[in-house]
């Protein structure tokens, strides 16, 4: 592969995960509190919303790894892309609760046929160096978070009325923009990409089908990464959703608050390819079990002091740390099966991490909801984030290991 072909590759795949992930995801909690004024939500309702989005993600995320092993990857991410380009510029228009639930759906099936495709996709064309280019990749997620940061309150405090419209049009935009780059720079690896014997190709993907189901479905291995993964969606999306929520109430100013949602964002960017590194070295289950480590911390620090100091520490150590746990979790996947079957397990352990989010949100509402038991809520998501790390650490480590898997 030639050095202009790979950063055509990495560039294109980092504005997928920013759009995916980091957009269409993990910003909603950076406008939510401007949308419950405009439509005078509660904390269920929102929850409600954040749930509809992992509900579309769930619902299709083995659709998406069905596709992508069969056709590639790439025209899945497409299919995704144009998912969330609907739904980013529909919220910037809706009026009715009943459509921003519709809406933030698509958003979760766009995710679901982009960035779990394009995990694998990245795996095949990268596979000497799997982690350090998931690591990269999710460094995408930080420059989403970093770009979310700051400019959702910079428009919410312009035009506290209409301000989360633009922040959502602008999201539609850099989709439009990563999914131009995809058409030019992101194709197929070569053992999917061409068309030559695409009936035989075919006949063989329809004789392996069952293997490789049994391939993802019956290893242990693969089981324990989607529980992780799981936590990892529970807990994740209940911080991005009402962490920002949490620092308000607790008297955090909304500039000062995105600011720091977007240092964390800036610090995330840097960390995506250490991580990666790191897990390449040491294995998936040692860098897998430090990252969550760290982000326990990071929750536990406005748990136990909910001040401007430890809602700081809170976002700049999980922004060291959250991309270390993605990245981890993703390239364990891969490397438990052969790399023919890496499209399916990646997603098989996503519906893991989708079932997580379908129910953090509502969860987490609800528990808020009651009394504003924030330091209640994230408490427990610290306990339960501590706890998936010691389980990843135990039963994973000197079984995941670097190029585990066969080569692509």
């Amino acid at each position: 592969m030639t050095r202009r072909r790979a950063i055509g590759l990495l560039i294109s795949g980092m504005l997928v995960t920013l759009t995916a992930v980091a957009l269409a995801r993990l910003s909603f909690g950076l406008i939510l509190p401007a949308m419950q004024g405009a439509f005078g939500l509660s904390y269920g309702q929102a929850g409600r919303l954040g749930t509809a989005t992992a509900l579309g993600y769930l619902a299709f995320v083995m659709v998406a790894g069905g596709l992508a092993s069969r056709r590639g990857g790439r025209l899945s991410i497409l299919i995704g892309l144009g998912c969330l380009v609907v739904g980013f510029f529909g919220l910037a228009v809706a009026r009715d609760y009943v459509l921003l639930l519709v809406l933030m759906t698509l958003l979760g099936v766009g995710t679901a046929f982009s960035y779990t495709p394009l995990i694998s996709l990245i795996g095949t064309w990268f596979a000497e160096r799997r982690g350090l280019a998931i690591g990269l990749l999710n460094s995408g997620v930080g420059s989403g978070l970093f770009l979310a940061g700051a400019v959702v309150p910079a428009l919410t405090s312009a035009d506290a009325t209409d301000g989360w419209r633009l922040a959502w049009a602008v999201f539609g935009a850099v989709a439009l923009l990563a999914t131009i780059c995809v058409v030019f720079f992101l194709p197929n690896p070569p053992t999917v990409a061409g068309d030559t014997d695409a009936a035989l190709t075919k006949s063989a993907a329809a004789e392996s089908r069952p293997g490789l189901r049994r391939e993802v479905f019956a290893n242990p291995y693969v089981a324990i990464v989607g529980v992780v993964y799981a936590v990892v969606g529970l807990t994740y999306i209940v911080q991005a959703i009402f962490m920002f929520s949490y620092a308000l109430a607790a008297g955090v100013g909304p500039v000062l608050a995105g600011r720091l949602a977007a240092a964390m964002g800036l610090i995330g960017i840097v960390a995506g390819p250490v991580w990666g590194t790191v897990s390449d070295r040491l294995g998936r289950a040692v860098s897998l079990a430090l990252a969550m480590t760290m982000a326990g911390i990071a929750t536990a620090l406005p748990v136990i002091w909910p001040t401007v100091a430890g809602f700081s520490g809170h976002y700049l150590l999980l922004g060291a740390s959250v991309t270390g746990m993605f990245t981890s979790v993703l390239a364990a996947a891969t490397e438990t099966v052969s790399p023919r079957a890496a499209p399916l397990a990646v997603s098989f352990v996503t519906m893991f991490f989708a079932a997580g989010q379908l129910v953090g949100p509502v969860a987490a509402g609800a528990l808020i909801g009651e009394a504003d038991q924030f330091r209640l809520t994230f408490g427990l998501s610290t306990a339960c984030i501590l706890a998936a790390g010691a389980l990843a650490l135990g039963l994973l480590h000197g079984r995941v290991r670097p190029s585990a898997a066969p080569a692509a």
